[in-house]
């Protein structure tokens, strides 16, 4: 199987596996140990993909490209570049951190833990490897459901407002993303005859300086609300304090990384005149 691949199945493989282990008290080594074992294997893997990375090319690199929903011109499409890859290193390193730092602490549905921080892992992965908008936009809200999950369940006292306003204003953000996404689709249909979700060929799509302006701003705003950027940080005070340790670790570290390099990859080179 390529890396790339290998690298979102297997948190999701590591997942299962934990479902089919019994949630109770005799298991609860077993279960954190296997747990931690799937997490030290991606972080392996991500350390294989460095040591295969040429530097000196800018193209994207482990290219995977094969036909998902060809009536709309979308595609599984990843790769990897050098923005990317240090972010999929960084999200292999922490996550195995924020399983340990919760060793002694979560003692509460410990496989139901263990599975979201798994699951939450393989969609950062994914959301750092997509090379399809589409695909993008499924692992960025993918990876909202297990982080509302771990703060919900496992936080502190105000859990439930903090999970519930984190929730709320990636999805706003999100939703407006969607459609300048559905957008620019349309815009290569009307070009070139066919819909695509190919970043690198709307990369080459000549965008009008007015449908630019909208479009940047709805990408902008997704990836402002997830910096986050003022005004739309207030939801992050909450989400730190009530989260537990590990969503804090991975909060801090790898969540809100992604609002820039959402801005890097997407919302500057696609609309660069806006």
């Amino acid at each position: 199987m390529p890396i790339v691949t290998s690298l979102i199945l297997l948190p999701i493989v590591g997942a299962l596996l934990l479902f089919a282990l019994r949630d109770d008290e005799a298991n609860e080594g077993l279960i954190r140990n296997v747990a931690l074992g799937i997490s030290l294997l991606v972080f392996a893997g991500t350390l294989v993909l460095w040591a295969q990375f040429d530097p000196s090319s800018a193209d994207f690199q482990m290219v995977e490209r094969h036909a998902w929903i060809p009536a709309f011109g979308i595609t599984y499409a990843v790769g990897v570049d050098g923005i990317s890859l240090l972010l999929i290193v960084l999200t292999g390193f922490l996550t195995p951190l924020a399983l340990l730092c919760s060793w002694e602490s979560i003692h509460k549905k410990t496989r139901a833990f263990c599975m979201f921080v798994l699951l939450l892992e393989s969609a950062m992965i994914g959301v750092f490897v997509s090379l399809d908008l589409f695909l993008f936009y499924v692992f960025w809200d993918a990876m909202l459901i297990p982080m509302y999950f771990l703060i919900g369940i496992w936080g502190y006292d105000q859990r439930i407002y903090a999970a519930v306003k984190f929730m709320l204003y990636t999805m706003a953000g999100s939703v407006l993303m969607l459609v300048a996404i559905l957008g620019l689709a349309y815009l290569h249909s009307v070009a070139q005859g066919s819909y695509t979700f190919d970043l690198e060929k709307l990369y080459a799509l000549e965008i009008p300086v007015r449908t630019q302006m909208w479009f940047f701003l709805a990408f902008a705003l997704a990836f402002a609300i997830k910096v986050p950027l003022f005004p739309f940080h207030t939801w992050l005070p909450d989400a730190h304090v009530q989260a537990p340790t590990a969503g804090s670790v991975i909060l801090a570290g790898v969540l809100l990384k992604m609002g820039t390099y959402g801005l890097v990859r997407f919302a500057f080179p696609l609309f660069p005149v806006a």
